[in-house]
């Protein structure tokens, strides 16, 4: 593909003719691609139907050619350059690449079957060269440097401003100024990186999924719930593991009745597992495997994968003159340095790291009870390790506030808890939800709503996707079918939102009933969705949750509050079998136990964090043989040796001895203890399975979730104050916050809403941990 470095007029008229002759080409044998027409489709959704795997490249490639056309015809403007012709032109262009990648990209998360990692593959160097001919293009960057320069005379409105700030940067951050031998580097870099991060996330997928308990005894599983005994038995099933076939793969002789039962890494399977089951042997087991994924040493092992990752980081960030990637992520957020995340992350892992060592004491209290029943050995084994945290954690939070899942499950059906999610907004925004039947869908448990204003207007279209499939990525997220953002005729073009879960599935005749745990992830995600559904901006750069990495979560986390507040729960939170409310006894023990186990909650999330940070503070990934993190794999002729850069500090990394490659194991081991760490936690992810920051955008980032909780419990205890569904508070943060997208500095926008600076003390005064 060309450069786009051309003024000429000729150009983009060559441009729009292959465009043309491509489109023709592709509806020569009768048969329209489908991302090439306007979608005759309830609410402009895409028609998921007709869009085919083999659509998808071809639609691209014609988004590229259109998009490189609107970019050569700005270029070619002889006039002055102005932020109508420019940079609001610059920004609406690329809508046919949008819609196309809206799609790919969110298919290929819900569903990432091997053709469709394929596909994802093959798109990723052709939009990561299209990226670098946009954003290293000298001609377009030197119409916006003009009106960068001279923006406080342009009489901008601050949404403008913005939008000309964050695309200027944008053009900096992505080598612009480079010579052509660093542009030419920075984009074989690009083009790694993408296929290396797409690399980490199939193997991750590919790990969870590998991994199958198969339990054919009854013995095996003491301690479960029946629900979770029944789901594990529809999971067999589901997978077509016969008795004849566990027998097979076990070894047993005989499958008790009922059998077989099968468990895996994904979350509605893990998660009780580790909760419930009496047989630590089996936990164990579990717990390896869930820790180890990414680190097996086969086609799947991540290590190499971080490695090239980082050293490519380090490389890029260096081009761009910075020391370090966290230096060149965070100069654009609200944190702006690594020092400032280091002494924030330091401030609340003491405190955490603390109250989880008092936890551990009084889990070991009730190991210490097994030992003397003769339910364990009474020996040195045991002692509290981390696949014993969940189970006896659980037994704690039984005796001290005689609260158990199995009691709180029955009043969190799904559909009654996304209910109270739709009520909680309605009486908060104004809010009203339709449910939407006969609509295109890209799955048959995706469902859709049409959401609607006070007024009756026309907010946007909510979409919801909950339970878990092989190829579906882990966790829990919300994304854009369509960007909210006012059209040039002045239409206002309102969004398609996703939100996707993982969550416990119907199975044996009863329906989906959620954890605590799940509840607060579908409040949260809907946070996410509020903040994308609510945008009023004019550009669809800064519109809906398109804002700094450490501003993002605010929404989300500020949401999940209402989650278990007493006046929400009368909403939503009814028996599935008898439609009897929650009852206040209930309640009351589930609000009294409200920061139970934030010691582990707290330290194991911050633990995550400060990995990142370290992974990202590196100036190399080559160390001398005697640091204590070193592999035994030699850095290449040339290689110079790396530092951590702690609190803006460089660290020195070893004295002596040939330099080698770092070992990502013993680094991780190494940082956990260097932080203080103890033995029965380890890290939310670990580097290997740390999707998040080598795949999923949080790179340096993974602490906005704790940057945003001050934000968010500051802003809820103003809630309080006021009255948790006070309509002034909630129609003053929808006005200021979730309306406004990044379309001003995010701190102006929380003051203007809070009408104060947030209190740092309210995110440990949440957790307990004063």
């Amino acid at each position: 593909m060309n450069s786009l470095i051309s003024g000429s007029p000729v150009r983009g008229t060559v441009r729009l003719l292959m465009t043309a002759f491509m489109i023709m080409g592709m509806t020569a044998c009768g048969r329209i691609n489908p991302f090439l027409s306007d979608w005759d489709t309830p609410y402009g959704l895409p028609p998921f139907e007709e869009i085919k795997e083999k659509d998808y490249i071809p639609a691209i490639k014609a988004g590229i050619h259109r998009q490189e056309a609107e970019i050569d015809a700005i270029i070619a403007k002889n006039d002055k350059p102005t932020f109508e012709n420019t940079i609001a032109t610059f920004e609406r262009s690329g809508a046919l690449l949008d819609k196309v990648t809206g799609v790919l990209f969110n298919v290929a998360e819900s569903d990432a079957t091997e053709s469709m990692q394929k596909i994802v593959s093959e798109a990723m160097p052709l939009l990561t060269e299209h990226q670098d001919n946009i954003y290293m293009n000298h001609y377009l960057f030197s119409r916006v440097r003009e009106l960068y320069d001279t923006r406080e005379t342009l009489g901008l409105t601050a949404e403008q401003n913005a939008v000309l700030e964050k695309i200027y940067r944008t053009f900096v951050s992505n080598g612009v100024a480079l010579d052509e031998k660093g542009q030419s580097r920075l984009r074989e870099i690009n083009k790694s990186l993408a296929s290396l991060q797409q690399q980490f996330g199939n193997n991750l997928l590919a790990e969870t999924n590998a991994f199958r308990m198969i339990l054919t005894d009854s013995s095996q599983l003491e301690g479960l719930p029946e629900a979770v005994v029944a789901a594990a038995a529809a999971d067999a099933a589901a997978a077509g593991i016969t008795a004849r076939d566990a027998m097979k793969i076990t070894g047993a002789e005989n499958v008790s009745e009922g059998g077989p039962w099968l468990f895996t890494l994904h979350n509605p399977s893990y998660v009780p597992f580790m909760t419930y089951s009496a047989r630590r042997d089996l936990r164990e087991e579990m717990f390896n495997a869930y820790s180890s994924r990414g680190s097996r040493g086969n086609a799947e092992d991540n290590n190499a994968v971080v490695l090239e990752i980082a050293r490519l980081r380090i490389e890029k960030a260096r081009l761009l003159g910075y020391d370090t990637p966290a230096d060149f992520i965070l100069s654009d957020k609200m944190a702006h340095d690594a020092a400032t995340v280091d002494r924030f992350l330091d401030g609340i892992f003491a405190p955490a790291v603390a109250r989880a060592e008092k936890e551990v004491a009084v889990m070991q209290e009730i190991m210490d009870a097994d030992v003397k029943a003769g339910l364990l050995p009474d020996d040195s084994t045991s002692v509290i390790r981390p696949w014993d945290w969940a189970y006896y954690a659980e037994r704690v939070r039984h005796r001290d506030y005689e609260l158990n899942e199995s009691l709180i499950k029955p009043y969190f059906r799904m559909e009654n808890v996304r209910e109270g999610v739709f009520a909680a907004a309605h009486r908060l925004y104004g809010l009203n939800f339709e449910k939407l039947e006969g609509i295109p869908v890209y799955h048959p448990d995706v469902e859709g709503f049409k959401v609607t204003d006070s007024d009756s207007s026309f907010v946007g279209i909510l979409l919801t996707d909950y339970y878990p499939r092989p190829a579906k990525r882990g966790g829990a997220w919300m994304n854009n079918f369509r960007n909210q953002y006012v059209a040039k005729d002045g239409e206002d073009i309102r969004p398609v939102i996703v939100n996707v879960g993982n969550f416990t599935k119907p199975s044996a005749g009863k329906p989906s009933l959620l954890t605590l745990d799940e509840a607060a992830t579908m409040f949260h995600e809907f946070g996410h969705a509020l903040h994308g559904l609510l945008s009023r901006c004019t550009y669809k750069d800064v519109s809906g949750t398109s804002v700094a990495r450490d501003f993002v979560e605010l929404p989300s986390q500020l949401n999940e509050n209402w989650t278990l507040q007493p006046e929400t729960l009368e909403m939503y939170a009814r028996h599935y079998q008898t439609g009897e409310a929650i009852p206040d006894s209930l309640v009351a023990k589930i609000r009294s136990a409200s920061t139970f186990n934030q010691g582990f909650m707290t330290t194991e999330l911050t633990a995550a964090a400060i990995l990142d940070m370290r992974w990202h503070e590196l100036t190399s990934v080559y160390v001398p043989s005697d640091c204590p993190f070193a592999s035994g794999t030699p850095a290449p002729e040339g290689a110079r040796a790396g530092t951590l850069v702690i609190c803006g500090k460089p660290r020195t990394l070893g004295t002596s001895g040939e330099l080698r490659l770092i070992d990502p194991s013993k680094f991780e081991a190494y940082v956990m203890a260097e932080a203080g760490l103890i033995d029965e936690i380890i890290p939310r992810y670990r580097t290997t399975y740390f999707n998040h920051i080598f795949n999923g955008g949080y790179n340096a980032g993974y602490y906005s979730y704790l940057w945003a909780e001050v934000l968010d419990k500051d802003a809820f205890e103003f809630f309080r104050e006021n009255g948790i569904f006070n309509t002034d508070v909630s129609m003053s943060y929808r006005r200021n916050i979730l309306e406004k997208g990044a379309s001003e500095d995010p701190m102006v926008l929380y003051r203007r809403f809070r009408g104060a600076e947030p209190d740092p003390g309210a995110l440990l005064r949440a957790r307990g941990l004063e």
